[in-house]
């Protein structure tokens, strides 16, 4: 079970998520913000932009904060390249910028942690509910501009990328080192990430504006409406010769990817394997043959998909702390994030058969291979099976079982059914818990698309029959307990693993 105590702060020290804030001359609110800005989060870095007020007094008065300044003001640009750089010296990998002018809630960080854990490695942006807002002109035309023009750079719509409060993946900021030193930088972080792939999610927040006598601002709308024009005429330019190349190619590879993918999947299965099963059952019926031949092929099969994984740029990792070796059998009990589970769990041993659904048992295309290699539709009824199972059992073989029954939408734990844990109990057997982390991004469900990413499989200790009583006397409790520790297992993976996204 999680520990209890586990909150908010824990979770983005977990994550390597820590807060920016620039400053420059906020008196007034700096103290409140950053104070506020320490409830959400342990670690806040300060960039104390060359101000000439109070504001460097009343920040060395703060304990805790971690202090970048220096003498002379240099835009918000280099404050932010400043605050990153730090940031990444201390070992992070995503930060939260907020404006020092006590305009965005800190208390509205949990709305962008949720949203990195739902879109790690992607720009988080603070959609900010402007209606009803008193606003120059000029602030309503910038907003607007600007998200003309990055619409017109990266062919995407984002609805507010005016906005300061941000999640930035700290490893994607691309362009960083030639940042301008003023607002634009802000916008030269999108479009760059934009060009190079970053997803970028928007998710409403709350924002403040003071009384207009009361507003601090340092935007000087000749000289800056002057530079954001001249810088997007830049990108403009660089969009038609860079950006817009880059995405496409991104897109014909990821096209190739999975044709080569699907390719590879088609001539497996319909030149090589279906035949091979074809001739060797009806072989089986002159000379007395088991069907682990059958078996062996789905292995190498199995193996070699995994291998040509990296082809594609999907990166694997198997974690092997106990060593197991699967000479042993075993109730193989696997989270179900995608098609490629399969693949994973059969490049670990020939010893395995799996429990499936209807449409898979049925299919015109591979069905034949799953019958043949003995492996059971769940839907026959447990009690059918059973005898079936105790047979292969007693021949070596791992039973393996997707107990949430299908693929999760979103790579979340669901409900665990409770008939493989009532398995494993009548047939005495250890229960070997699998953990699958990315799969779900590489290829989800009802995806058409191969993607990049990284996957890793977890493979932990077994947990004996004996052990699995102490768990819970009920079947049913036992299933329900089983979920909340692959619930707690995989956010740990998360929080470690979507750091590198």
């Amino acid at each position: 079970m999680r520990d209890t105590n586990y909150n908010q702060l824990d979770e983005l020290c977990d994550r390597g998520i820590c807060i920016i804030i620039p400053t420059y001359n906020n008196e007034k609110t700096i103290v409140e913000v950053v104070q506020r800005a320490m409830e959400q989060c342990r670690d806040v870095i300060v960039v104390n932009d060359g101000s000439t007020d109070a504001t460097t007094e009343l920040l060395h008065a703060v304990k805790g904060i971690t202090l970048v300044e220096y003498d002379n003001n240099k835009g918000k640009g280099k404050a932010l390249q400043l605050g990153f750089r730090k940031a990444l010296e201390m070992g992070f990998s995503y930060a939260i910028t907020l404006d020092a002018d006590n305009q965005h809630y800190p208390e509205d960080i949990p709305v962008l942690l949720e949203a990195n854990k739902k879109y790690p490695g992607c720009f988080v942006l603070g959609r900010r509910n402007l209606s009803g807002v008193e606003r120059s002109f000029g602030s309503k035309f910038a907003n607007v501009f600007s998200n003309f023009w990055f619409c017109v750079q990266t062919l995407q719509y984002v609805p507010d990328t005016q906005t300061g409060y941000r999640l930035y993946p700290l490893h994607k900021l691309y362009g960083i080192n030639g940042l301008t030193s003023r607002y634009e930088a802000e916008l030269e972080l999108l479009v760059f990430g934009a060009w190079r792939g970053v997803k970028i999610v928007s998710v409403p927040v709350r924002v403040y504006y003071p009384p207009r006598e009361e507003r601090v601002s340092h935007f000087r709308p000749g000289k800056d409406f002057f530079r954001i024009s001249v810088l997007n005429t830049f990108l403009c330019l660089l969009a038609l010769v860079y950006g817009w190349p880059l995405a496409a190619w991104r897109g014909l590879r990821i096209l190739v990817s999975t044709l080569l993918a699907l390719l590879f999947f088609l001539v497996g299965t319909l030149l090589v394997i279906t035949p091979f099963s074809l001739c060797y059952v009806a072989l089986s019926k002159v000379v007395k043959l088991d069907f682990s031949a059958i078996r062996k092929l789905l292995h190498v099969f199995g193996s070699l998909t995994v291998r040509m994984l990296p082809l594609i740029g999907v990166k694997t990792r198997i974690m092997n702390q106990s060593f197991e070796d699967f000479s042993k059998p075993a109730m193989i009990i696997c989270n179900h994030q995608s098609h490629l589970d399969l693949m994973l769990q059969l490049s670990l041993t020939s010893k395995i058969v799996f429990l499936t659904n209807d449409w898979v048992w049925k299919s015109r295309y591979f069905g034949f291979v799953i019958r043949h290699a003995e492996y059971y539709p769940i839907s026959a009824g447990i009690d059918v099976i059973l005898p079936k199972l105790k047979t292969l059992v007693e021949r070596g073989y791992c039973i393996s079982v997707f107990p949430e029954g299908t693929r999760s939408p979103d790579g979340q734990i669901g409900r665990f059914h409770k008939g493989a844990f009532y398995i494993a109990e009548q047939l005495k057997l250890d229960i070997l818990p699998l953990v699958i982390y990315g799969a779900n991004r590489v290829l989800p469900k009802k995806g058409k698309y191969m993607r990049t990413g990284n996957i890793l499989f977890s493979i932990g200790e077994r947990i004996s029959p004996v052990k699995q009583r102490e768990i819970a006397e009920s079947i049913l409790q036992r299933a329900k307990l089983f979920r909340q520790f692959y619930v707690n297992s995989y956010h740990k993976i998360c929080n470690k693993y979507d750091q590198n996204a």
